[in-house]
């Protein structure tokens, strides 16, 4: 028989606080670097960004808002500390505004920035609502009972399902090209869904330890830790990959109806966070869910897709030119070095270095008149001594 401990509603409100603290500090940080890549963007300062005092600012509030997160883990159940991501869409929706001074048209006032506020709106209403029903009865973090739960059989079945459904979209995503955004987001979702799991273990773990019942000499505490390092990898690498092909937007919309909802059912087979509460709360808490994701898709969906500047033209599609691939050298530009058209990127360790050269005149008979070419320039093979 499980042994439950009733937690006052004064530790899952100190669990929601720092959850809220937490991805309010992080949407900042994020606004952070963004001003800053922006700022050094649009001037001719030669800095990286990297040696800027505001990027490092955002670095360390980013660092300092993660932590708060993790930490609320330790205070208040899964179910109440997953769905509160929402604060930070919210907050960029009004940084964004503000702080890097994002405009909408006169003419985009009703589609874009009053249904953004309404967003908002209902993103609070179900903040307050999740913090309000969220369960209040949770289990101590110990190493006993965390194995416990890891040997159940509902546990044992939830991760049968969920490696079948992973494996499958795996598949489809890898060998038949399937790039839907919700084969790949659910993809992410799931490995989220364990990323929340260990962590709250880890987290709880260490908090009992700090508070003199030492847990980390249980070998589930580094199973948990490196199961956790493992799927927050993976998972940021199925979100670049989403990143390349979606609007970031939509991925925030989508990404975070999806992980919500697979790691509240996670946490719920796991944790057993909805153990002893009735159906009303559990409807309510629902509901709370229901409207935070419909404010979230609000202030998402009308957000402006940047368009991707590309400072030459393929020389492949040109008619009648070498293509220089086969040496393997790049005719174009990396974009990491000048933008001129043509040129070759700078690098020491190569010691052919192509020097321009004229292709013989091309000429055309249009009718009785015959007109001689403007001469092609391309890239030929010529040592440099």
């Amino acid at each position: 028989m499980l042994l439950f401990r009733s937690r006052p509603w004064q530790e899952n409100l100190i669990g929601a606080l720092l959850a809220i603290f937490g991805h309010l500090v992080v949407s900042i940080a994020l606004n952070l670097q963004k001003y800053c890549h922006i700022r050094l963007a649009g001037t001719k300062d030669p800095r990286a960004y990297f040696k800027t005092k505001t990027w490092w600012l955002g670095l360390f509030l980013m660092l300092l808002g993660e932590l708060g997160v993790f930490a609320s883990y330790a205070f208040a159940p899964l179910s109440l500390i997953v769905p509160l991501s929402a604060v930070s869409v919210i907050a960029s929706a009004i940084i964004g505004i503000i702080f890097i001074k994002e405009k909408w048209k006169p003419k985009d006032f009703l589609r874009r920035y009053v249904l953004s506020f309404v967003g908002c709106g209902l993103a609070i209403v179900g903040t307050y609502l999740l913090v309000t029903f969220a369960p209040n009865s949770h289990e101590k973090m110990t190493g006993e009972n965390i194995t416990r739960h890891l040997v159940s059989w509902p546990f044992l079945l939830y991760m049968l399902v969920e490696i079948i459904l992973f494996c499958l979209l795996l598949y489809f995503y890898k060998e038949k090209n399937a790039n839907n955004i919700v084969v790949i987001l659910l993809l992410v979702a799931l490995l989220g869904s364990m990323t929340v799991v260990t962590v709250k273990a880890v987290a709880g773990m260490l908090v009992l330890s700090i508070q003199g019942n030492l847990q980390l000499d249980y070998p589930i505490f580094y199973v948990m830790f490196v199961c956790m390092v493992a799927t927050a990898i993976y998972q940021a690498a199925f979100l670049s990959q989403a990143s390349q092909i979606y609007d970031s937007s939509l991925i925030a919309s989508v990404g975070y109806i999806l992980s919500t909802t697979v790691a509240i059912t996670a946490g719920a087979v796991f944790y057993l966070d909805f153990i002893g509460e009735d159906a009303l709360h559990i409807c309510m808490f629902a509901l709370g869910c229901l409207i935070a994701f419909l404010g979230v898709f609000l202030i998402t969906r009308n957000r402006k897709k940047s368009i991707p500047f590309e400072p030459y033209i393929s020389m492949d599609a040109m008619p009648g030119m070498q293509n220089m691939h086969d040496k393997g050298m790049a005719v174009q530009p990396d974009l990491k070095a000048s933008f001129s058209y043509g040129a070759l990127e700078n690098n020491d360790n190569i010691s052919e270095i192509y020097a321009p050269a004229t292709l013989p005149v091309m000429q055309e008979e249009h009718g009785s008149r015959s007109a001689s070419g403007v001469p092609y320039r391309v890239l030929e093979h010529t040592k440099k001594e």
